[in-house]
C-alpha cells in the first residue's frame, strides 16, 4: 500500500517508507508545529524503527532543531517527556500493523496533534529529500519519568499479593511494565517474550492468542495477564480465567475509580457506558483519539476523561490515586488503563471478572478483513448505507432496523438490541466490524457472521 498520512500519523510499507519520504513529513511537521529548538524522538521495537529514527533525526537537523533520542520506549512516555520539555516529539511505529510496515507519530508540545495539525502538516510537506544521518543527543531520563509518574500516584504496596503475568512479545514497554508491576508490589511473571516483531491488535485479539492467555492463567495460577500493543499507547488485559477483558470495558472502569464525571469516547464503544449510570455526561465523537481529544476539549474542563475501544485512555484532569497526584495526560495510554482495574480489585478483594460483572450485560466484539483496498471498503460501506435492501439481506436474521449512526462509518440498531458497525480502516487496507449484543457468544458470532459475508461479497 501507498503510504498514508491521518488521524494515526504516516503508515506505509517499509519499502515505501523511504528516508527522504520520512524526511518530508518530519520536516513538514516541525515547520508546521511551535518548538522550542528540539525534538524529542522515540521508536518500537521493529527491526526498520532505527533506520526511520535516524531519518526523521536528520531531517530535524536540517530543519535547524536539535533531535533528542530516547531510543526504544512507550509513545505515552515520550510524549510524556516531550510535554514535559515544552518540545514536539516523532514517534516511529505502526502501532499494531505487521512488521512489513511501519509509521511516524506527530506530537506537538501540548499533545496528539489535531485535524487541523494534520492539515498543515499535509499542506507544508514537500517530498523533501534525504539528509545526512544524524547523532542525536541520548535522553536516558524519560523513560525514569514515566515509570515514576505511576509509581508515585499508586505507592509501592498497590499491588501487593497480586500475581500477574506480562505477556511481553515485542511491546516496546515489557520491562518498563513488568518492572513497575513490580515496584507496586505484585509478583510478576513475564511470558511470551519474543525476538521478532509480534503484531498485536488490542482491540481483535486474535484465537491463539486468546487461547495462549487462557492456558497460561490456568497454568500459573495468575490474577491477570497484561500487555499492550507494539508501542504501548493500548492495553491488553485479561482477568484471571484468561479471558480478554475489552478496552471500553477497562476504559470504563478507570473512569469510575478516578472519579470521573464526564466521559468522551467514540460511537463504537460499548453502550454500557451510559448505561452504569456513573457519569454526568457522555460524549460520543468519530473513531480515532484526534476527535477523542476535540470532545474532552470542548466538555469545558472538569473531570473529564477519554477512552477508545482499543483501551487506549486519556486523562484530562488532576485526578488522585491511592499515593498522590496523577497530572493529565493528553494522549492514548495504556499503563493506566492496566493499573487502575488491577489496584480497584485489590482494594475490594475481587477478581477482574467480578468487576466486569458488576457492569451492565452489554458486551461487544470486533474483527476486521485485512488487505481489503481502501476504496473496495468504501465503496461496499457506501452501498449498504445507500441501499435498504441490501443491509436486509445481509442482516436477514437481525430483524427491523431501529437505528442508523452514520457518525464514522455505518452503524446499525435492531430491535433484538444488537448493534452491528461496519468501518473502512483509515490507515491501513482493512474493513473494521464492531458489534454488540447481550452476550459475548452472540456478539462474536455477529462478527464473524458478518465478515464472513463481506469477504463472501468483496471476492
Amino acid at each position: 500500500m501507498a503510504p498514508k498520512f491521518g488521524t494515526s500519523g504516516l503508515r506505509g510499507l517499509v519499502t515505501e517508507l523511504t528516508d527522504g519520504l520520512v524526511a518530508g513529513y518530519t520536516r513538514a511537521f516541525l515547520s508546521s508545529v511551535p518548538h522550542r529548538g528540539r525534538v524529542f524522538i522515540g521508536r518500537d521495537l521493529r527491526p526498520s524503527s532505527p533506520r526511520i529514527a535516524a531519518a526523521a533525526a536528520a531531517a530535524a537537523r536540517a530543519e535547524g532543531l536539535e533531535p533528542v533520542d530516547c531510543g526504544a520506549m512507550p509513545t505515552p512516555a515520550l510524549a510524556l517527556a516531550a510535554m514535559a520539555a515544552g518540545a514536539p516529539s516523532v514517534m516511529v511505529t505502526g502501532s499494531h500493523i505487521p512488521a512489513d510496515r511501519n509509521g511516524l507519530k506527530f506530537y506537538t508540545a501540548a499533545g496528539e496533534i489535531t485535524k487541523a495539525d494534520e492539515a498543515a502538516i499535509l499542506a507544508a510537506y514537500a517530498g523533501a529529500a534525504a539528509t545526512a544521518p544524524a547523532d542525536p543527543a541520548r535522553d536516558e531520563c524519560a523513560l525514569a519519568a514515566y515509570r515514576d509518574r505511576y509509581l508515585a500516584a499508586f505507592g509501592p504496596g498497590a499491588l501487593a499479593g497480586l500475581r500477574i503475568g506480562v505477556y511481553q512479545h515485542s511491546s516496546v514497554a515489557r520491562d518498563v511494565l513488568t518492572g513497575l508491576l513490580r515496584d507496586l508490589g505484585a509478583n510478576t511473571l513475564p511470558l511470551g517474550r519474543s525476538d521478532i516483531f509480534v503484531p498485536v491488535d488490542t482491540e481483535a485479539v486474535d484465537p491463539d492468542t486468546r487461547a495462549r492467555l487462557a492456558e497460561w492463567a490456568a497454568q500459573h495460577h495468575l490474577d491477570a495477564i497484561v500487555s499492550t500493543d507494539g508501542d504501548a499507547d493500548r492495553p491488553l488485559v485479561a482477568d484471571e480465567t484468561g479471558r480478554v477483558i475489552p478496552g471500553d470495558v477497562l476504559g470504563t472502569i478507570t473512569a469510575g475509580v478516578l472519579g470521573a464525571a464526564t466521559v468522551v469516547t467514540p460511537v463504537s464503544s460499548n453502550t454500557m457506558v451510559e448505561e452504569t449510570g456513573r457519569f454526568a455526561r457522555v460524549e460520543r465523537t468519530r473513531i480515532g483519539s484526534p476527535y477523542v481529544i476535540a470532545g474532552m476539549e470542548a466538555a469545558g474542563g472538569g473531570a473529564t476523561v477519554g477512552f477508545e475501544a482499543n483501551g487506549g485512555f486519556l486523562l484530562g484532569f488532576a485526578a488522585r490515586g491511592p499515593a498522590g497526584r496523577l497530572a493529565p495526560l493528553m494522549t492514548r495510554d495504556a499503563v493506566l488503563p492496566i493499573l487502575a482495574p488491577l489496584c480497584e480489585a485489590r482494594r475490594t478483594g475481587r477478581s477482574l471478572s467480578a468487576l466486569v460483572a458488576a457492569l451492565p450485560a452489554r458486551f461487544t466484539a470486533a474483527d476486521r478483513l485485512e488487505n481489503v483496498p481502501t476504496e473496495a471498503a468504501q465503496t461496499l460501506v457506501a452501498r449498504l448505507t445507500a441501499e435498504a435492501d441490501a443491509r436486509a439481506a445481509l442482516f436477514a436474521g437481525l430483524g427491523p432496523e431501529t437505528g442508523i449512526d452514520l457518525t464514522d462509518g455505518l452503524r446499525l440498531s435492531y430491535a433484538s438490541g444488537v448493534i452491528v458497525h461496519l468501518r473502512p480502516s483509515g490507515n491501513a487496507p482493512e474493513l473494521r466490524c464492531y458489534a454488540e449484543a447481550g452476550s459475548e457468544a452472540e456478539a462474536t458470532a455477529l462478527v464473524s457472521d458478518t465478515l464472513a459475508a463481506l469477504r463472501a461479497r468483496l471476492s
